[in-house]
């Protein structure tokens, strides 16, 4: 009998892309000495389908499901085999060093033997990041007094847009000594580095020592810079522009989508790790503000640097100073009163005049201090040119005046001006006709992918095959109704104006003795947080931290080490604390984290959904709150062993209409309002 023709029988099916992907997931796995996990190993199919189709993909990825792997995994293999680069972006600088020293080149090195050749890598960050070396050698014009008084930030469009460096003292320094000090470290340190990131500064320096040693994009010379061959920021965005995937940070998405796509490279496909905080890192990117000293400060620079006369600014300054004394600290709804807002436009008009003579000199140092004094002036006029518009209906407009003594105000009168919506920026500027990839712990809102779509510019899902994204949720490996419980304290009276009730003091103050302190409080103002952490320290016999005590990296050490502590704050905590075993075995929180009611961007944009028609409460307030409640409640189970209990004591979760759209935002725990059952409970965990 003759042998069948090879022609005639049928082929084995080629292998896809997504068999690629799980063959090296394995490699990179196994290189990390992990082992494999169903969540990760559906993500990176997940991933390596919605690049190859180019459809988007929102995709929820439980604490514990090594989610970093499983996007990073099929963005190299694209990368590579497709020829089309791939951005990845992170919410924290903690969690973009993670990426960028350990995981991604862990994943290059152990798939790069089955792809046609090693895959380039790249971090990348805004400007400001990076010392200038002109800066130090002296080619800029020295600061003088403006030591002391330069404002609080970097401005619009740069350094503002991104979080507080770790290092930072908040723009406070102690003494001149101390900040000459600094200056003098970074200036040895400029020798030594080979990449002038201030991230790779161990120890770091305050905000106003590194400011002595860097620029921001506006005050950049560019390619006129006599050591532009040396610039680390110029290498920086030249290995960027060679890179096959490049690491970068939601503050420069959040720079690309405010009108400067030219920070990031051409890429294909946008990878959004932490994705439920890019809209409201979009948001602040997009927001300015105006104060008298903010004027002052450019006309000052204009004067110093630039050799013009000021006249008219330093008159607009006066006035504007006095204009935001007498004006109510609200928000404006029709835009600025027509008084302020001539105040404003005067101020434009001057700021206008003074960039018409502010002209680069020949001399290099001039060139610089020119180019300063422009930086500044350009940035008041473009804030103050939004905020006079004719037409404002884009911008959410008000005016903030912060108690001197607050932890988080100076006492000084400022306009605002923040995007009414972000999440058109973000569908067009960011996601446009690439692929994007959005992944978090946190996606799943009320049972559906919708409410965080809606939000990042993605049209609500019909669930077609036509649809323009997927959403899928890959699940995590605890089990959370065996290993946590949620208990909501029915019996409590509903949360009232009082930071903290008696009776929610009595409450925490018997779940915390029956845990053995092992605490982390979670609360909705830094007010109440305090007055919890008073009353505790005179009530129990465990050590009580507070927020504010000591830097929250020292006071979540302290937490962590030291299994009968409790650790009692406000926002910080209710994301990125990450404290597994023994020694946080209750969270508690003491009122649902709906935003407050003077919250002006909030406001605004639920008033702008009920316009439209729409539940500007459940779109907006409620939407918000489940979020924070997802992730605060995601504090309690960090590895496969722990075991607690998340204690809400605000008794709307259990009794208000609303409330189930909220519980079905968090974690699956096994679920209780009987009081004696928790403690018991939380008894025998500390037996």
């Amino acid at each position: 009998m003759n042998s069948p023709d090879p022609a005639d029988s049928p082929a084995e099916p080629a292998p896809t892309s997504q068999d690629d992907v799980a063959t090296l997931l394995g490699l990179a796995v196994g290189a990390l000495g992990g082992t494999p996990r169903a969540g990760q190993q559906q993500m990176a199919a997940e991933v390596a389908a919605a690049v190859d189709s180019g459809r988007h993909l929102l995709v929820q990825a439980g604490t514990g499901t090594g989610k970093s792997l499983g996007y990073l995994v099929p963005a190299v293999h694209h990368a590579v085999t497709a020829g089309e680069r791939v951005v990845v972006s992170t919410a924290t600088l903690a969690l973009q060093r993670q990426v960028i020293t350990r995981d991604l080149p862990l994943v290059a090195d152990a798939v790069a033997p089955r792809l046609p050749r090693p895959a380039k890598v790249a971090l990348l960050k805004g400007w400001h990041n990076y010392l200038c070396r002109h800066k130090v050698a002296g080619g800029y014009p020295t600061e003088g007094s403006t030591l002391f008084d330069l404002p609080a930030d970097p401005g619009p469009g740069e350094g503002a847009a991104a979080e507080q460096h770790p290092a930072s003292s908040g723009g406070r320094v102690d003494d001149g000594a101390r900040l000459a000090d600094h200056v003098r470290r970074l200036h040895a340190w400029a020798e030594e580095s080979d990449t002038g990131d201030r991230d790779d500064l161990v120890p770091g320096v305050p905000d106003r020592a590194w400011r002595q040693v860097s620029v921001t994009s506006l005050e950049c010379l560019g390619q006129r810079c006599p050591l532009i061959e040396e610039c680390f920021g110029e290498r920086a965005r030249l290995a960027a522009r060679e890179a096959d995937v490049v690491v970068t940070n939601h503050a420069m998405l959040g720079i690309a989508a405010s009108g400067n796509p030219n920070v990031l490279p051409e890429h294909g496909v946008l990878v959004v790790d932490e994705a439920h905080e890019l809209a409201d890192r979009i948001t602040a990117a997009a927001t300015v503000d105006l104060a008298a000293g903010t004027v002052e400060h450019a006309a000052r620079l204009a004067r110093r640097h630039g050799g013009v006369r000021t006249d008219d600014l330093d008159a607009t300054a006066t006035t504007l100073a006095r204009m935001l004394l007498e004006v109510p600290a609200e928000r404006y709804p029709q835009g600025l009163p027509d008084e302020l807002r001539a105040v404003v436009a005067s101020v434009r008009d001057a700021a206008r005049g003074l960039l018409t003579e502010l002209r680069p000199d020949k001399n290099a140092e001039a060139d610089s201090g020119v180019k300063m004094a422009q930086s500044a002036v350009q940035q008041l006029f473009d804030v103050t040119e939004r905020m006079a518009a004719e037409d404002t209906s884009g911008d959410v407009l008000w005016c903030s005046r912060p108690p001197a003594d607050a932890p988080w105000g100076d006492g000084v009168a400022r306009l605002h001006a923040a995007p009414l919506a972000v999440a058109g920026l973000i569908g067009s500027q960011l996601l446009g006709e690439r692929t994007a990839v959005l992944t978090s712990a946190t996606l799943e809102l009320g049972g559906t992918f919708d409410p965080v779509a809606r939000s990042l510019g993605l049209e609500v899902s019909t669930g077609g095959d036509d649809a323009s994204w997927r959403g899928v949720d890959v699940g995590s490996p605890f089990d959370y109704a065996t290993q946590g419980i949620c208990y909501v304290a029915r019996h409590l009276p509903a949360p009232g104006r009082e930071p903290t009730t008696e009776a929610q003091l009595d409450e925490i103050a018997d779940l915390v003795e029956a845990a053995g302190g092992r605490t982390l409080g979670l609360f909705s103002s830094r007010r109440a947080a305090t007055a919890a952490a008073e009353a505790m320290r005179e009530r129990l016999d465990v050590p009580v931290l507070c927020q504010g005590d000591d830097q929250l990296p020292t006071l979540v050490r302290r937490f962590s080490e030291d299994p009968a502590t409790c650790l009692f704050g406000t926002l910080s905590l209710w994301q990125g604390v990450d404290v597994p075993g023994d020694a946080c075995r209750l969270v508690i929180i003491d009122r649902i984290p709906f935003p407050r009611p003077d919250d002006p961007v909030k406001a605004a944009r639920a008033r702008a959904v009920e316009e439209a028609g729409g539940n500007g409460f459940m779109q907006v307030a409620a939407t918000h709150a489940a979020l924070l409640l997802a992730q605060g409640s995601g504090r309690l189970i960090r590895s496969v062993t722990d075991r607690g209990v998340v204690a809400v004591l605000d008794p709307r979760l259990a009794t208000a209409r609303y409330g189930t759209f909220l519980a079905r935002s968090l974690p699956p725990f096994w679920k209780t309002t009987d009081p004696q059952l928790v403690r018991a409970a939380l008894r025998r965990l500390d037996a």
